[in-house]
C-alpha cells in the first residue's frame, strides 16, 4: 500500500528508502552531505504544464511568468526557461539572474516597491515585458530615465484593489494596509497623464492578490476588478492596455503527506488548500468576460494577453531538503513545563532505572520509567528554512533512510542553530505546528530524514547564519541523472566580501 507522501514516479519507498525520480535520497546525501536539496526538472516541468492548460479554455494567450523570488537558483532557472516559461523578476539582481539564464527582455516583468535608478535603467535597457509601477513617483522616474537613455519604457500600473484572501497576514499583498500598488484613481489618472508620453508604453494594468491563497474566488474578484479597471481606462482617456496581470499566490498542499496532529483550523485553511490554478483562472476569465459584457464592453478583450506570476506552485513541491540526525537525547517531561500550559505531556520513550533508553517492547514491563521526550538534532536549521521560523510553516518531516517503516514514534526533532526557537514543532503551543514529528521507532544518529514541499522561498531566504555553509543543490534531471547545480559553500566563502 502506498504511503500518504508517495507520487508515483516523483517520491516513492523502493525497498524502505526514499527515492527522489529513482533516485536514492541517502544516496545522495551519502555523496554530496548533508543538509542537502534535491530538486526534480520533471516535477517543474509537469507544474508549469499544469498551468498553461488555462490558455486552452480561455481561447487567449496566457503569459506564464515564474516568481524568481520563489528560487532563483540559476540551475532551477534554466528549467523554467527550457520548460517555455517566462519570468518576473524583483530586483536588478534577479533581472540580472533571468538575463543571465537566458530568458530575453520580451520574457520578463519587473515586480517591486522601492526600485532603485540603475534597476529601472538596465530593465529599459534590456527591453523587458514590462515594469510593473508601484506608484506615480516611480512613473514619474521611469519616465525620466526613458527620456535620458533616449528610449521607450513599457510600463505596467499595480493597483491595489482591497482583496482579502485567507492567507496568512505576513502574505497579504492586496489590503490598503499592505505596502504594494496604488489605488485605481491613481492609475486612472496617470493614464490620463501619461498617455501621450513618447518614452513610456502604459501597455497593463497588474494586480497581487497575495500568496498561498486558499480560496480560489479571490481571482474572480481580482480579474473582474482589473476588467473594470480597462473599461473605465479606455472610456476616460481612450487608452487601450495590452494586457492584465493577476499576480500569483496559487496554493500548494503542504499537508497532503499528512500533519502528525491537529492545527488549528486558520493553519490547516491556508497550509492544506488545494485547488487546480488553471480552473481557477479559467473560472476567473468567464468572470471577467461578464463584467464586460455587463458594461457593454465586449471587444474590451479582444487580443488581451493574460499574466500569471506563478512561484510556490511551481516550485515548492518539486523541492525535498535532506538532513542528517546528528544527536540524539532524552529529556523529562514536567507536567505544566512550556509549551502544555498545565497539560500533560504525550509519552513518548521511556529511561529504565539504570539509564538506559528502552525499546516500545520494555517500555510497560520496566518498573521506575517515567516519561520522556526524545529529540533528534539534525544539521538542517531555520537559516535554510526561515520560513518555518517566520510563519511557522509546515514541511512534512520523512524518514529518507526508513520511509518504509511505520511513522508512529513522536519525536522532538531540531535543527543546529544556537536558537530555541530552531525547532520543527510547536514550541509555542499555540496550535500553528505539530507538538511533535512521527518518525520510526529508534531513529539513531546518522539517519537519514527528507522534509517535504520545500522548494520555495527556502533557499532564497538562506543565510550563513551562525557561521554554516549554504548547502549544495542537486537537480535530478529528466533522464534519472543526478547533477549538481550549486556547490556547498566552502570556509572561504563564508568570508568572501569582508576585509581584514
Amino acid at each position: 500500500m502506498s504511503k500518504s507522501w508517495e507520487i508515483e514516479g516523483f517520491l516513492q519507498d523502493v525497498k524502505g528508502h526514499l527515492h527522489i525520480d529513482g533516485v536514492s535520497a541517502v544516496g545522495l546525501a551519502e555523496q554530496y552531505g548533508s543538509p542537502l536539496f534535491v530538486f526534480s526538472e520533471t516535477r517543474i516541468r509537469q507544474k508549469i504544464a499544469r498551468i498553461s492548460r488555462a490558455e486552452n479554455a480561455m481561447g487567449c494567450p496566457l503569459k506564464i511568468c515564474y516568481a524568481a523570488k520563489a528560487n532563483s537558483v540559476m540551475g532551477v532557472l534554466g528549467v523554467v526557461k527550457n520548460a517555455g516559461c517566462d519570468i518576473e523578476v524583483n530586483s536588478g539582481g534577479e533581472l540580472w539572474k533571468a538575463l543571465k539564464a537566458g530568458f530575453t527582455g520580451e520574457q520578463i516583468i519587473f515586480n517591486g516597491t522601492s526600485k532603485e535608478a540603475w534597476e529601472i535603467e538596465e530593465a529599459i535597457n534590456a527591453g523587458i515585458y514590462a515594469i510593473q509601477v508601484d506608484s506615480i513617483y516611480e512613473l514619474s522616474l521611469i519616465e525620466e530615465t526613458a527620456r535620458r537613455l533616449g528610449k521607450r519604457a513599457n510600463v505596467s500600473l499595480r493597483l491595489v484593489p482591497e482583496i482579502e484572501s485567507g492567507t496568512h497576514s505576513g502574505l497579504q499583498t492586496a489590503l490598503l494596509t499592505s505596502k504594494f500598488g496604488m489605488m485605481p484613481a491613481e492609475a486612472l489618472s496617470a493614464f490620463a497623464k501619461y498617455k501621450d508620453s513618447p518614452h513610456l508604453d502604459l501597455c497593463g494594468i497588474h494586480l497581487h492578490v497575495g500568496s498561498q491563497n486558499p480560496e480560489p474566488e479571490v481571482y474572480h474578484e481580482a480579474l473582474s476588478i482589473l476588467v473594470a479597471t480597462m473599461a473605465r481606462i479606455r472610456r476616460d482617456t481612450g487608452v487601450s492596455v495590452k494586457h492584465i496581470n493577476l499576480g500569483g499566490g496559487f496554493p500548494v498542499d503542504y499537508l497532503a503527506a499528512g500533519p502528525e496532529t491537529t492545527m488549528t483550523e486558520e493553519e490547516r485553511h491556508v497550509l492544506g488548500a488545494n485547488y487546480d490554478p488553471a480552473a481557477a483562472i479559467t473560472t476567473a476569465w468567464r468572470a471577467a468576460n461578464l463584467v464586460a459584457e455587463q458594461s457593454d464592453d465586449e471587444d474590451l478583450l479582444d487580443g488581451l494577453t493574460i499574466l500569471v506570476e506563478p512561484g510556490r506552485s511551481i516550485i515548492a513541491d518539486a523541492g525535498i531538503c535532506l538532513t542528517t540526525v546528528r544527536n540524539a537525547k532524552q529529556r523529562p517531561v514536567l507536567s505544566g513545563s512550556p509549551p502544555y500550559e498545565g497539560g500533560v505531556a504525550v509519552p513518548t520513550a521511556s529511561v529504565g532505572t539504570a539509564g538506559v533508553v528502552l525499546s516500545a517492547s520494555d517500555r510497560a514491563t520496566e518498573v521506575g520509567t517515567k516519561n520522556v521526550d526524545t529529540w533528534l538534532l539534525t544539521d538542517a536549521g531555520f537559516n535554510i528554512l526561515l520560513s518555518m521560523e517566520t510563519y511557522k510553516w509546515y514541511y512534512h518531516l520523512i524518514s529518507a533512510s526508513s520511509s518504509g517503516e511505520p511513522h508512529d514514534t513522536p519525536y522532538k526533532v531540531a535543527g543546529p542553530l544556537c536558537d530555541g526557537g530552531d525547532v520543527y514543532f510547536d514550541i509555542e503551543g499555540k496550535g500553528r505546528l505539530p507538538d511533535y514529528r512521527f518518525l520510526p521507532e529508534n531513529v539513531p544518529p546518522g539517519e537519514v530524514l527528507a522534509l517535504l514541499n520545500c522548494g520555495a522561498y527556502s533557499l532564497s531566504q538562506a543565510s550563513q547564519y551562525n557561521g554554516r555553509f549554504l548547502p549544495a543543490v542537486v537537480m535530478v534531471r529528466d533522464n534519472g541523472e543526478a547533477e549538481v547545480i550549486r556547490k556547498r559553500d566552502d570556509f572561504d566563502d563564508l568570508a568572501r566580501n569582508e576585509i581584514f
